[in-house]
């Protein structure tokens, strides 16, 4: 059992070798997604204070979530956020790596970390929902911190980012308005372009 959990442990640590479109806060190199899972992390800890829907939501399981939900990118990459032809078969490709990787644990731990991958995924519990937003707003904010430059390069629209986030309009109105914030400034500023 030990040494089954030490292979997964070790297989997971490949989640620093798959690069992502946004760029780290510096702007000097792209983001791992081993770093994107912690700093999700961070982000649900550090705004969970302000979340509207805290009460209702189990923190830890939306951090575990977080940990666990870009696993699967070891053998499916990483789908670029307004990548709609890699959309067309993104679940497909996740499931058989939730599969493989998950599959090398022991039976109780497999089938509690594929269950949270699978919640995270479906995005119906409060905490998947939690969990969600942080994921959906990192990106902004490396964007913001970059000056754009990841919607630079994919000549990314404002309407696309907000069609994105309108979602979470009614669940967090005070994480939405950071998010017209964050838009309205790369409009300003030309690292989002207009209609």
């Amino acid at each position: 059992m030990l040494h089954d959990m030490m292979k997964f442990i070790k297989e997971v640590d490949k989640l620093k070798a798959i690069n992502r479109r946004t760029y780290v806060s510096d702007g000097s190199r792209r983001e791992n997604s081993g770093e994107h899972s912690w700093h999700v992390s961070v982000m649900a800890m550090t705004l969970f204070e302000v979340y509207e829907r805290k009460q209702d939501t189990d923190l830890f399981t939306s951090i575990r979530m977080l940990l666990l939900h870009d696993i699967v990118e070891i053998d499916a990459g990483d789908t670029y956020a307004f990548d709609a032809k890699g959309y067309e078969d993104k679940r497909e490709r996740e499931g058989l790596a939730a599969d493989r990787i998950f599959g090398m644990l022991p039976e109780r731990a497999r089938d509690e970390f594929r269950a949270l991958w699978e919640e995270f995924e479906e995005g119906k519990t409060n905490e998947a929902i939690y969990a969600s937003i942080i994921d959906h707003i990192h990106p902004l904010l490396l964007n913001v911190s970059t000056e754009g430059k990841s919607w630079l390069e994919h000549q990314i629209f404002s309407h696309q980012v907000l069609n994105r986030n309108a979602w979470m309009k009614d669940i967090s109105p005070q994480i939405y308005a950071l998010v017209k914030e964050w838009v309205g400034t790369g409009v300003k500023r030309g690292w989002l372009k207009e209609d």
